[in-house]
């Protein structure tokens, strides 16, 4: 595939409403991470987070409608917690996910700050 991660980024992003409509109907959404190599990162997220099914949402109703819409070649794959499913660090993402990704990790640095307080104070 000849595109770059930033072009595809931005094509899934413009898709991603109409790709969303049959996990939005089970109460699930997509949520893009990045792309990186022409490999497409999301997360489903709601009802279709953890879901056994998730796998098969992810490659026959995401990835096939993206291939439809975007390029045959395209893969996705859904960041599920799992070693095989990680978001690779150095993914492409737009600058509003790395905002986002940065706040969370000061959250996160936060809440563990907060736990090893209460820790101490409780004397564990």
């Amino acid at each position: 595939m000849q595109f770059l991660d930033e072009d595809i980024y931005e094509a899934v992003k413009n898709y991603l409403p109409k790709v969303s409509e049959y996990v939005n109907s089970h109460g699930g959404d997509i949520k893009l991470l990045g792309v990186k190599d022409g490999v497409v990162y999301i997360e489903l997220t709601g009802a279709c987070g953890g879901c056994s099914m998730s796998l098969m949402t992810t490659k026959m109703v995401v990835q096939k409608k993206l291939r439809e819409l975007i390029h045959p070649e395209l893969q996705v794959v859904n960041v599920d917690g799992t070693p095989e499913n990680k978001l690779p660090d150095d993914v492409y993402a737009a600058k509003e996910n790395e905002e986002k990704k940065h706040k969370d990790e000061e959250i996160h640095e936060e809440k563990h700050g907060l736990l090893d307080n209460l820790k101490q104070i409780v004397g564990l």
